[in-house]
């Protein structure tokens, strides 16, 4: 899905959330972000796999996006935190749902398998 059909008008309000969440590690790093502010390095850690290149890609669609905020303090070493914005605890908040039918679908493929 492009990035455009996120401000595409004529589509469905679903679309158009999905293109907003759309791509590997995003629904991820706003899990991680629901517990508060967290620096690039500690998302990094937490997400094995998730590339230094792809992190600062990802994080900054999701700012644009107005998902996330960026905060640099004015410290040597700079200091860089990224947090939810109100709309992405927002966008957090609607997921849940979604979030608990994944969990029970998981549940019932499990169920299955061990019936199989």
């Amino acid at each position: 899905m492009t990035r455009s059909r996120a401000q595409d008008p004529n589509v469905c309000g679903v679309t158009a959330a999905i293109a907003v969440i759309d791509g590997k590690w995003k629904t991820m790093l706003l899990w991680l972000l629901e517990a508060g502010p967290r620096r690039p390095g500690e998302l990094r850690r937490l997400l094995p796999g998730l590339t230094e290149k792809v992190l600062t890609q990802t994080l900054r669609e999701m700012e644009a996006d107005g998902l996330v905020h960026r905060e640099v303090h004015d410290v040597r070493p700079l200091k860089t935190e990224y947090s939810l914005t109100s709309f992405g605890r927002e966008l957090s908040e609607a997921m849940a749902p979604l979030s608990d039918w994944g969990h029970r679908r998981l549940e019932k493929l499990a169920a299955s398998q061990r019936i199989s």
